[in-house]
């Protein structure tokens, strides 16, 4: 019997024994294609031996040191990285062991800056319905991702969401995708009249929405059109990259695509690629300036935030992309996918929409293309899907609620950025077998 406490009660995952590439390989000899890098995590795939090296050589020197006290070599070199290739105006890093901390520390830090510039009455947060920043209380409260919320709501603070940027439900007919990016964008201006923008500090949205609606992309003009909103009523522009950046998309930041710069933006997952747990809050100038130059103190912290091992880790990751030219690579082989994905699911009469950027896409499942109309949720399509791709030896990640929190399924991918072509027909056949399989069922 074992004694994990595992994601689900009723499943005996496979025992993950080791990494070569893009595969991961069980203690039965098994081998799967990993073409979701875990939950977007792996982009270097397994045992990328440099990083395995620095690692290595970080605890040869120094496994750790408290920042109370210290900062170490790897977190300024890695905080360096970050800042030269960031959007313009992040000028320090904040760093932390993952996603939904980093999401914490924005929140936190969005909040002592209108303190320190003597506006207590800010205290909301705006959202989007149908995104997903993290499971700590802090990040689910802001979260639009309601079935996560809904057993926590009565321990969630105020925040309140406007719709998604989701063209594919939501455009109407005749309208452009400008004009769309404009009305849900007004959505914002229209909250921020009702609650009154004084007592808001911050709207926080994924640039490409990953796990709650598959890799959703803005349309044109939208997050333009966001940031005009918040620089005209003084709120923070808050970007959650946690699974979308770090070369996912193609460029290190995926807001970099819409040419549009936050005040804070968090990000995780690639940030270690899995080789170490790791996450990074960038900071705009302005709010480390109002910091330093009133309390001089941001009132938070975790015990292993600025791990040497984690960053040293971070720090060969940056450097793997760049020597190997990946971000390129990410382009190349995205449209490679995108272009087998529509071969193999284009005219399928249960896929709907096929989306994304660079290396992380996602395919809509719908009872019938031209409705639009959603499986009934009790079909569970999304967990029949990712039953039958392990049978046949592919990860992926499948997700329900697209629609609504309760209605629709999604299938994201975002395999490692060293993907090659072989292995994308492996995907996109056993992936095909499986959507088949599944919905024969």
């Amino acid at each position: 019997m074992s004694h994990v406490f595992y994601r689900h009660t009723h499943f005996q995952p496979p025992v993950a024994a080791r990494g070569e590439g893009v595969y991961i390989i069980d203690a039965a000899g098994k081998r799967y294609l990993d073409a979701s890098g875990g939950a977007a995590v792996s982009s270097l795939g397994h045992n990328h031996p440099r990083v395995v090296e620095a690692i290595k050589a970080q605890l040869d020197r120094l496994p750790f040191a408290h920042t109370g006290f210290f900062t170490s070599e790897p977190a300024e070199t890695l905080a360096d990285a970050l800042v030269a290739g960031a959007p313009q105006g992040l000028e320090r890093v904040y760093f932390v062991s993952g996603g939904s901390e980093a999401v914490e520390a924005a929140l936190k830090i969005a909040r002592q800056y209108f303190l320190e510039r003597n506006q207590p009455e800010r205290r909301r947060f705006i959202a989007r319905r149908q995104s997903y920043h993290g499971n700590t209380l802090g990040a689910l409260a802001v979260g639009g991702n309601a079935w996560r919320r809904a057993p926590f709501d009565p321990l969630l603070f105020e925040s309140h969401h406007i719709a998604p940027c989701y063209a594919y439900r939501d455009r109407r007919d005749g309208e452009s995708e400008e004009a769309y990016g404009m009305r849900v964008a007004d959505e914002l201006e229209a909250k921020l009249a009702e609650l009154g923008a004084e007592t808001v500090i911050g709207f926080i949205c994924e640039p490409v929405v990953g796990a709650t609606l598959g890799a959703v992309p803005p349309v044109p003009g939208y997050l333009a059109r966001i940031r005009d909103i918040c620089d005209r009523h003084g709120i923070l522009l808050i970007f959650d990259e946690v699974m979308c950046g770090m070369g996912r998309t193609g460029l290190l930041y995926a807001c970099e695509h819409d040419g549009v710069a936050p005040d804070l933006l968090v990000a995780a997952k690639g940030l270690g690629a899995g080789y170490q747990p790791i996450g990074a809050m960038l900071v705009s100038d302005r709010i480390y300036a109002a910091i330093a130059e009133g309390s001089g103190y941001f009132q938070h912290g975790h015990t292993y935030m600025g791990h040497p091992a984690a960053c040293a880790a971070g720090v060969a990751v940056q450097q793997v992309i760049r020597d190997e030219d990946l971000l390129a690579r990410v382009r190349r082989q995205g449209e490679t996918l995108l272009d087998a994905l529509h071969e193999r699911f284009g005219n399928h009469a249960h896929v709907g929409d096929i989306r994304g950027r660079g290396l992380f896409l996602g395919l809509e499942l719908v009872a019938e293309r031209t409705t639009k109309a959603p499986f009934d949720p009790e079909r569970r399509v999304h967990a029949r899907i990712k039953h039958a791709a392990l049978e046949r030896g592919l990860i992926c990640y499948p997700m329900g609620g697209t629609v609504d929190g309760a209605r629709g399924d999604h299938v994201l991918l975002a395999p490692p950025f060293i993907i090659e072509d072989a292995h994308i027909d492996e995907l996109v056949d056993k992936l095909g077998d499986a959507v088949d399989a599944a919905l024969a069922s």
